[in-house]
């Protein structure tokens, strides 16, 4: 069971974040603008979601599990 009951929707935006790194951390990658943007969007949807301000949400280990499942699913 997990520890911290993360919405979906978070979840996903994170996974996208990890792939929208990956592709931007390529040499000479393509739509480089379009990847910076895409990131600094995903970020913000991140940091603001409503989930963090619920108990569960509170702890600095939350994050640190949450950047943990959307890095292990994607791999």
């Amino acid at each position: 069971m997990d520890r911290f009951p993360f919405p979906d929707d978070l979840i996903r935006a994170q996974q996208e974040w990890h792939d929208t790194y990956r592709a931007l951390a390529v040499p000479r990658p393509r739509r480089a603008t379009e990847l910076r943007r895409r990131l600094l969007l995903l970020s913000t949807r991140i940091e603001w979601h409503p989930f963090w301000s619920t108990p569960a949400g509170w702890t600095p280990a939350a994050r640190v599990e949450l950047r943990r499942i959307g890095c292990d699913q994607r791999a």
